[in-house]
């Protein structure tokens, strides 16, 4: 696959992700909880998948594959957990915020694997990402970053930063053979399995709430378990988990803008000039104008 292609699906995963948050909010509004949310998220991520694997190419899996997948399912669950207990604590906004660390946490990473510092570009881009942040995210014009008032929903942030910058880095250097419907059902059951072992959702008792919860639950699982795993499965393998990161910084964009249409939440001007911020910072890494003006390079 072409670096711009992978770097696409790479961009949708992200961006679902974005969508994702206002999603969980909408469901919070409904009264569900933390675990029924995250529960039914999975539940229906992994029965979409179950339904589209029988009709698509598949392999015999060994059993470092299943461990594999299953570990990164695992770190997606995490993810998921600590973000919708970030949502429930803070703003969406400022939720988004504190998981969008995960790009400067992938960049470190990918250095220690590589023993290797970042390139001028990464780093650069590091630096737009972060000034897009404060603006796009409206901590520096509504001055709700208070460690006082939201503590707990920001250190739950940084943890679900911590453990998608893992997901994105671990995501494209397991299983990199199996096929991407199989590879994604099974990070999402990985997911889904801890999930009901950690908060043991409502629906777990009562089976109705499932039908209940139906029109909810295809949202939250195409826009929390389905694209970002699926598209990430396919972009990841082809580019360096800093790179992947760095694109994966759309998702922030994309949760201002949902936040606005989705939740009518008001988005002011700082805000746009940092969502532009952010797409430039995407932007660094992937173009190098070198002697032949219109030659293009991946960073």
């Amino acid at each position: 696959m072409k670096p711009l292609n992978a770097s696409l699906c790479v961009l949708i995963g992200a961006s679902s992700y974005g969508i994702h948050a206002s999603v969980v909010k909408l469901g919070f509004a409904e009264g569900y909880s933390v675990s029924d949310v995250t529960g039914i998220q999975y539940l229906f991520g992994v029965a979409m998948l179950f339904l589209a694997f029988l009709f698509t190419k598949k392999i015999k899996m060994s059993k470092n594959h299943w461990v594999s997948l299953f570990g990164v399912g695992i770190l997606l669950s995490l993810t998921g957990i600590f973000y919708g207990l970030s949502l429930h604590e803070v703003p969406a906004s400022i939720a988004v915020v504190m998981l969008f660390q995960f790009t400067w946490i992938g960049v470190l990473i990918e250095s220690i694997y590589l023993k290797k510092f970042p390139s001028n570009k990464k780093l650069l881009s590091v630096v737009f990402l972060w000034m897009g942040t404060l603006l796009a995210g409206g901590v520096i014009s509504s001055g709700r970053f208070r460690w006082s008032e939201n503590g707990m929903g920001i250190l739950f942030g940084f943890f679900a930063a911590i453990t998608f910058a893992l997901f994105i880095f671990f995501s494209g250097k397991v299983a990199k053979e199996v096929p991407t419907i199989q590879k994604s059902m099974m990070i999402t059951l990985g997911g889904l399995l801890v999930v009901l072992i950690a908060f043991r959702p409502s629906f777990i008792q009562e089976p109705v709430r499932i039908v209940e919860m139906a029109d909810f639950g295809l949202l939250v699982g195409i826009f929390g378990s389905i694209f970002p795993v699926v598209f990430f499965a396919i972009g990841t393998p082809h580019l360096d988990s800093s790179l992947s990161t760095i694109v994966g910084a759309a998702e922030l964009p994309a949760a201002i803008l949902a936040a606005m249409w989705i939740l009518h939440e008001q988005v002011v001007l700082l805000q746009f000039i940092g969502i532009l911020l952010i797409l430039i910072g995407i932007a660094i890494p992937q173009f190098h104008i070198g002697p032949a003006r219109n030659r293009k390079q991946f960073g």
